[in-house]
């Protein structure tokens, strides 16, 4: 199975039709949202092409695609207008034998790992700044921001396949790869 892992939305229309357009292109089976997807949060800059009335129908229309977990700037009112589940913490998948605890990171994250749940990958977003990096046996994968990216990353996302993980920027430029295990 091959994912595309992407964080904080914010609204933005013109990055969300970036998002759909790389998932398509990536021809990835699932789209796994790290939070924040509507709202722009009251301490970012309002993100290019903000309408997250357009962002809507643009997940919708995948929502079967679509695995979510909710960020600090969602609410359950951006329930109520997306068709797929939002409000969870985390959730806990398995994909090729690989367990991986998504979030959004305001929760859990590097400094405040999860305890009692088995995983071998901590997916997280909140902070816009990418990471991969293992860390005690965890590994650690931050897509970044799709919209607001921080610290001079890029706009982008995160391709895992199951064995790697893939950065790249909405041109499709790889910026970083980790890969678990060496074939």
């Amino acid at each position: 199975m091959k994912v595309l892992i992407a964080s904080d939305i914010h609204g933005s229309a013109y990055y969300a039709k970036k998002l759909i357009e790389a998932f398509e292109k990536e021809q990835a089976d699932k789209l796994l949202l790290l939070g924040d997807i509507l709202y722009h949060g009251p301490r970012n800059d309002l993100p290019k092409d903000y309408n997250p009335k357009e962002v809507i129908p643009l997940l919708n229309n995948i929502k079967d695609k679509i695995l979510c977990v909710r960020g600090n700037c969602d609410a359950e009112v951006d329930q109520m207008v997306l068709e797929f589940p939002l409000m969870d913490d985390y959730k806990c998948i398995e994909i090729n034998n690989v367990k991986l605890f998504m979030t959004h990171g305001h929760i859990y994250n590097k400094d405040n790992l999860p305890k009692d749940i088995n995983y071998n990958i901590l997916l997280m977003g909140h902070t816009h700044v990418p990471l991969l990096e293992k860390i005690n046996n965890i590994y650690l994968i931050n897509p970044g921001s799709t919209s607001i990216p921080k610290n001079e990353s890029h706009h982008g996302y995160i391709i895992f396949d199951g064995n790697t993980f893939i950065w790249k920027d909405f041109s499709g430029d790889i910026k970083k790869y980790l890969q678990l295990y060496n074939e």
